[in-house]
């Protein structure tokens, strides 16, 4: 008989965004739910130790040293890696992976995951999101916007969302805060590209961050976002959302939740009698020690590629190459975003207005292709991000009056860059190394993915029509370029792990719900059809919100 200290109702691996979300929705209905982190512990507030600290405590000033960087060459192309914050990535020496096509893995292991290191953006899908893929062939969801639609205000309305109501088809409004202020350059821009294109529609960026707190932001102990810009640290205000200052401690509250850290997860364990998962094999990170924990249900929650390496190990006699994996799919169809298009430029902007703080946002243009019907010479879009803001003001000399011109500020800038659908395709995938281990003895992973043709013609067509636009909206000096960046950079991995209705084709049902191994639940980004063109955290959120709700009244009614 298993243990009864090492048994539960539920047990999530991962506690990142999507794991916190599981542990969350699990703990509050009641479940006696095991969260089980890879990496150590950090505490909100007691663990951000360079939150608050001014650039003058840091031995380099923040500035990462040829140290840093030469021991960690990929995560340090990471723009949120630094001296303040190298505490909260993985080391590269430390977590090796084999790179059979260039590509980024930017990891954070430790309790909350990467949601201390998002960059916070969260719009929700539109209904084309869902149903473009099935129109263009590649891919089909197995759930509508209308039924997701629910869990987006469930989610929104917990974790806090600022933004405007646009009352745009392509960009779904959803439960808001009051919106962050553009600049008054920004407005200008606004009005010049929404007028000359009346397809394109500007919308200020709706992002994860408390700008009016509500009861239930107080409630958890969070406050107002001080827009410090400082977020990659940890937020002492708890200003944006992060499962340390948000789902896990509301979890804590309940008395339902098991948090262990340093535990390296193996595998899933099945059983072939009972044709289910009956628990999770986990190998302590610091000691080595093999311990084996057991539940009802399991939530897969370990961020994308990770979740594909545990399904991968997870072999049986049933399953010999990974849980569920009759149709030879898992770590298939792996798709990322593409940010290889950025345009920068000046502008003359009013010498005499500047704006308050370092806000955690900046306008952004809905997908404006292939959005009703295929019109374009590649499949899909992207979305567009640009920013207008001052630099410091150039000086020369030394002394009193050289440092006083520093602090003024200088002409204004704008910088503009896309956020492309990728086509999921079936040779871009992940799998195990039969010959390279990591130091916990667990098979290491190979990276496949790569962009395509689609992926160039999409970039060149936002460069020349972002380009465009800027001139249109009185832009000078406008310069493009394809920063020619691996896959996974953008740090929006997904797939692997698809949903869908057919067995033949997916890995998961539409409550993301492994076909073949009915308790065992999969809701981070590994599970996603497609990648649309917006950021994805806010829908693997709703996701999870809806399959654990869903797992909770299967197991009252007996069905797995």
């Amino acid at each position: 008989m298993p243990a009864k200290n090492q048994t539960y109702d539920a047990i999530v691996i991962g506690s990142g965004i999507s794991g916190g979300w599981a542990a969350k929705e699990l703990c509050e209905k009641g479940l006696k739910t095991l969260v089980l982190e890879r990496g150590r512990d950090v505490v909100h507030l007691k663990d951000y130790p360079t939150a608050t600290k001014h650039p003058w405590e840091f031995p380099h000033r923040g500035g990462k040293t040829i140290e840093l960087v030469k021991d960690n060459p990929i995560v340090d192309r990471c723009y949120a890696y630094n001296e303040t914050s190298a505490h909260f990535f993985v080391k590269d020496k430390e977590h090796p992976y084999v790179q059979e096509k260039p590509y980024d893995w930017i990891r954070g292991y430790q309790v909350g995951g990467k949601s201390l290191l998002w960059a916070r953006q969260t719009q929700r899908w539109s209904k084309y999101d869902f149903e473009g893929p099935a129109r263009d062939g590649f891919g089909a969801w197995p759930i509508t916007y209308n039924e997701l639609a629910p869990w987006y205000s469930h989610v929104e309305l917990f974790a806090g969302i600022s933004g405007n109501y646009d009352k745009l088809d392509t960009l779904p409004d959803g439960e808001f805060l009051p919106a962050w202020e553009m600049t008054s350059v920004e407005k200008g821009m606004q009005a010049s590209i929404m007028n000359k294109f009346k397809d394109r529609n500007v919308v200020q960026g709706r992002c994860a961050h408390l700008t009016v707190p509500k009861p239930i932001h107080l409630e958890q102990g969070r406050n107002q976002c001080q827009a410090r810009s400082l977020c990659e640290r940890g937020c002492p205000f708890g200003g944006y959302f992060s499962s340390n200052a948000s789902t896990l401690p509301w979890a804590q509250k309940t008395g339902n939740l098991t948090l262990q850290t340093n535990a390296v997860v193996h595998s899933i364990i099945y059983d072939e009698l009972q044709q289910k998962a009956t628990g999770v094999r986990v190998i302590d990170a610091i000691t080595h020690k093999v311990t084996e924990y057991y539940a009802k249900i399991i939530f897969l929650n370990a961020a994308t590629l990770n979740t594909n390496l545990i399904l991968l190990n997870s072999t049986s006699k049933r399953f010999p190459n990974g849980l569920g994996n009759d149709n030879g799919l898992l770590g298939k169809y792996i798709a990322f975003h593409n940010y290889r298009g950025k345009l920068s430029a000046s502008i003359d902007g009013p010498l005499d207005k500047y704006y308050y703080g370092r806000r955690p946002t900046q306008p952004m243009m809905p997908n404006f292709r292939n959005v009703h019907k295929q019109e374009m010479q590649f499949q899909r879009g992207y979305m567009t991000f640009f920013t207008a803001g001052r630099g410091r003001a150039y000086a020369e000399g030394v002394g009193g009056e050289y440092k006083d011109a520093l602090t003024e500020a200088g002409n204004w800038y704008v910088s503009m860059m896309m956020q492309g659908e990728t086509i999921p395709k079936k040779t871009n995938h992940v799998r195990l190394s039969t010959d390279k281990k990591d130091q916990w003895g667990i098979p290491q992973l190979i990276t496949s993915i790569d962009y395509d043709e689609n992926d160039v013609l999409s970039m060149n067509d936002f460069l020349q029509t972002g380009a465009e636009m800027l001139e249109a909206a009185g832009c000078k000096n406008i310069t493009s370029n394809d920063t020619h960046q691996a896959p996974g950079l953008d740090i929006h991995e997904m797939g692997g792990v698809r949903m869908g209705k057919d067995p033949a084709t997916s890995l998961l049902n539409e409550f993301n719900q492994m076909h073949l191994c009915k308790n065992v639940f999969v809701t981070d980004g590994a599970c996603m059809v497609s990648t649309g063109t917006q950021n994805p955290s806010l829908t693997f959120m709703a996701i999870t919100a809806r399959a654990a709700h869903y797992a909770v009244e299967a197991l009252k009614k007996m069905e797995i």
